[in-house]
């Protein structure tokens, strides 16, 4: 079973309520995000990376989530 970029969004939301999120992808296999959150002020881009995986685990574990580039940083 595939997903798709707006669940991969809803996920995402819960994890970061206040984030500006985009998710692009529409093959169900291959997805690129973009997460700009105030969460990850001072945090290094492995620590960013991991807090976004971490609210995606149960789709990645289970490969239900393939590939996702990842873009993430705080506000300007």
């Amino acid at each position: 079973m595939a997903i798709t970029a707006a669940e991969i969004e809803t996920l995402l939301r819960k994890a970061f309520p206040e984030a500006n999120i985009l998710v692009q992808g529409d093959d169900g296999q291959h997805f690129a995000a973009e997460v700009v959150d105030e969460s990850f002020r001072g945090k290094n881009r492995v620590q960013q990376q991991r807090a976004v995986n971490a609210a995606l685990k149960t789709e990645i574990d289970s490969g239900k989530l393939h590939a996702l580039a990842l873009s993430t940083r705080a506000p300007e």
